[in-house]
């Protein structure tokens, strides 16, 4: 007779009681550099950069559309022309207002920084000088 019960094409994970467990690693570890980068990691990463005009503009835009498009849609017996000087002059103040903005946070944190390196220069017993 031929065989009907197909083969088990991998192995069973359950136990006895009917848990199934994950297999864990497998491999080798991946080193530093094959290693992809944590949220966390790409985080910090992307708040040390230094803030950019750019960067204001896109985030002026965007604020001076959706408040354009509120504008519409609030007061739409007026006329077209007062909701766009609104937003224009909206996007005037909030681009440099957010690059000032960005830029007072960037320094702040990067003088935290520069404290938090020096506290560990500071307290590390290597580091210390010899005294001769």
């Amino acid at each position: 007779m031929a065989q009907t019960k197909k083969k088990r094409q991998t192995k069973h994970r359950g136990n006895a009681a009917g848990q199934v467990e994950a297999r864990g690693r497998t491999g080798r570890r991946p080193g530093a550099g094959e290693r992809k980068p944590t949220s966390r990691e790409l985080r910090a990463a992307r708040l040390d950069q230094p803030p950019t005009w750019r960067s204001a503009l896109n985030r002026a835009l965007i604020a001076a559309a959706l408040f354009l498009v509120l504008l519409l849609f609030f007061f739409r017996r007026q006329q077209l022309g007062p909701k766009i000087g609104i937003a224009v002059v909206m996007l005037a103040v909030y681009v440099p207002m957010g690059y000032y903005t960005d830029l007072f946070i960037y320094r702040r944190r990067q003088a935290r920084r520069l404290r938090e390196q020096a506290a560990k220069r500071r307290d590390d017993p290597t580091t210390t000088p010899n005294a001769t």
